[in-house]
């Protein structure tokens, strides 16, 4: 058994984003065979129960200090300067979450914003990439495809050396693929589901986007889609798992209340709920639709991303009508269950929803229960069990003698590996 520290680059409670699922699942999975503390920036208004839990602030993260000295093994997604700072100090094993590909979903959640503002929010991803790549001893990510981008991330920052070949010519003891992952039970119905929500029959036919609604997906199709679709299925609706409060969020879902408005859909064809649907209680959503819908637009985000949202729906038995083009769509396509559109095609999106409600969701069911097993929680996090228990400590990704240079708030500096450590190479705070 080892003692293992979770850090959630987001706040872990009732209704939470996608970095705090992630987090939280992971903490739960280990904690049947490890010691666990699941730790969060800002206070949560109703903190899980089923895993110890620890605030600390990234301007101030004292409070993991004691969690540091007290754990053998962390996990954490790329952290902001002075929590990276204390984990490095640390004696601990440190593994780095690098399942957001975070400098490519920050080129579409600021478009439209001032270059200075875009540059800056680009150069503090990258860096936190970069420090994670620096300090960690071992990076996981979702998929091969996201492997293959660290991968490359790792050889341009001269991180990988001839002594890690050595030691491990697959590189799978660097950086492994763990993927999102799922209960490894069956979903209960818990919480009221948008049937009673909204007050929809039986009849009615749900086509559920079950995440948020962001910049780099594709929400406006699925609108366009919808109002074509209900000119054959009057009684087919677009119902959206929640909104978020999140600033591109909000720009992202104010554009698909206009869309709707303007085919006269918003609050019949199209429904949206005034806030995010809890996690706990996603199961019901999931029970009460008849397909799930997916769409996003081809850039590079797309192509490494990885759509957690679609592992739901393989849990809960519901076929996807998804845009094709990234790993879990490729899944959809080989294996039955739902269909892959082109993107922003309301005509084929329209057709494909069309396809899948006639067929039904039980026809799909066992081809989504196979594929649900795949990515139970407790056999995704194994790579991380497995490295949590090993003896002594591998070398740091960035113990290098040549040093990485990246912008750091405007400054030109080099990389924090003891040979340039004056003047202006610190971050504020250092």
């Amino acid at each position: 058994m080892s003692r293992i520290l979770v850090l959630s680059s987001a706040v872990v409670d009732r209704a939470m984003i996608g970095p705090a699922i992630r987090s939280y699942e992971i903490a739960r999975a280990l904690q049947t065979e490890h010691d666990v503390v699941l730790a969060m920036p800002h206070e949560p208004r109703d903190a899980p129960r089923d895993v110890r839990c620890q605030v600390f602030a990234h301007q101030d993260p004292s409070a993991l200090q004691p969690l540091l000295e007290w754990a053998d093994t962390v996990v954490a997604q790329p952290q902001w300067p002075l929590v990276t700072r204390l984990l490095a100090r640390s004696g601990a094993r440190l593994i780095f979450d690098l399942y957001v590909p975070e400098p490519l979903e920050l080129l579409e959640a600021h478009a439209g914003r001032r270059p200075a503002v875009r540059r800056a929010w680009q150069t503090f991803a990258a860096d936190r990439l970069a420090d994670a790549a620096r300090v960690g001893h071992h990076l996981v990510c979702a998929s091969e495809g996201q492997r293959d981008l660290w991968l490359g991330m790792l050889l341009g920052a001269r991180a990988l050396t001839p002594a890690h070949y050595d030691r491990d010519p697959t590189l799978r003891s660097l950086i492994d693929v763990v993927p999102f992952g799922l209960p490894a039970t069956p979903p209960d119905r818990l919480g009221a589901g948008p049937r009673a929500q909204f007050g929809l029959d039986e009849g009615d036919e749900i086509v559920l986007w079950n995440g948020g609604i962001w910049a780099w997906l594709d929400a406006p199709t699925a609108v366009e889609a919808i109002a074509r679709l209900r000119e054959r299925r009057p009684r087919a609706r677009l119902v959206f798992l929640g909104r978020s409060g999140h600033e591109a969020a909000a720009r992202a879902t104010r554009a698909v209340e206009e869309r709707a408005r303007a085919l006269g859909l918003l609050g019949d064809g199209v429904l949206i709920p005034k806030g995010l649907t809890p996690y706990g209680e996603r199961s019901s959503w999931l029970a009460d639709a008849d397909c799930a819908v997916s769409l996003h637009v081809d850039h590079a985000e797309t192509r490494f991303a990885f759509r957690t949202r679609l592992l739901d729906c393989f849990w809960a038995g519901l076929p996807v009508v998804c845009t094709a083009g990234d790993e879990l769509s490729d899944r959809v396509d080989r294996d039955g269950l739902g269909a892959t559109v082109p993107e922003r095609d309301p005509v084929a999106v329209a057709e494909a929803l069309e396809a899948v409600l006639a067929r039904g969701r039980g026809a799909y069911a066992a081809g989504l229960a196979a594929a649900a097993a795949n990515f139970a929680w407790p056999k995704v996090v194994a790579p991380i069990g497995a490295w949590a228990v090993e003896s002594g400590l591998p070398p740091r990704l960035g113990a290098v003698r040549r040093p990485i240079h990246a912008l750091r708030s405007g400054f030109y500096v080099g990389a924090r590996t003891g040979l340039n450590r004056v003047g202006l190479n610190r971050w504020p705070g250092d």
